[in-house]
């Protein structure tokens, strides 16, 4: 059995970002369901895994990591041969880096918010969330993306991994890309990456 372990909740985009990855590379791994609904994050168990009480976290043998891109950092250095996930160029490497740093800023404080204010009710000032992800899409992303088919180089790498999910279900945050035809073909790039696992909808789970 593999020693991997990946605390996990289908609709944290969170969680999808390193379950993605692993699933891409083809590695095995045990993952074990968090029920946040009924606080488990928040027991004396597995605040031993992560005191900050959040998905996911990560287990390998010895390692333990409690944050979505560290552990795709991880996977990639660890298990991606090929180098292809994190170059190992230092200026795309750097570029990789700015890129999570996007997805733990800006679009947690844009769609993701957004999507937490309408899918759990969470107290987020939903119209500032959506302002930022439109700021977002219209100074960063969508640029970009018109000139390129991925956030860096040219091949994907944990970059699109990391920022995927919380854009692809900017919808349910009830954020529209119809305006943004360089977003949508990247995201659709994405999801035809063999092996690649498409973040489900809220609507699936939540039936």
């Amino acid at each position: 059995m593999s020693t991997i372990k990946l605390y996990d909740v289908p609709l944290s985009g969170h969680a999808h970002r390193p379950r993605a990855l692993l699933k891409l590379l083809n590695i095995e791994y045990q993952t074990i369901a968090v029920d946040m609904m009924s606080g488990e994050h928040k027991s004396p168990e597995f605040l031993k895994i992560n005191p900050l009480g959040q998905v996911p976290a990560f287990i390998d043998d010895s390692v333990v990591l409690r944050e979505s891109t560290a552990i795709l950092v991880y996977l990639a250095l660890k298990y991606d041969d090929k180098r292809t996930w994190l170059p190992s160029d230092p200026a795309a490497a750097a570029e990789v880096q700015a890129w999570l740093s996007v997805s733990s800023k800006e679009v947690y404080e844009g769609p993701c918010a957004a999507r937490i204010s309408k899918l759990f009710k969470a107290p987020i000032d939903h119209g500032k969330a959506v302002e930022k992800a439109y700021q977002l899409f219209d100074t960063l992303f969508e640029p970009h993306l018109e000139k390129n088919n991925w956030l860096v180089g040219e091949k994907p790498t944990i970059a699109d991994i990391a920022n995927y999910a919380y854009i692809a279900t900017a919808h349910e945050g009830e954020i529209s890309l119809d305006n943004y035809p360089h977003i949508s073909a990247w995201l659709k790039r994405i999801e035809m990456l063999e092996g690649f696992e498409k973040m489900p909808s809220a609507a699936d789970i939540m039936a």
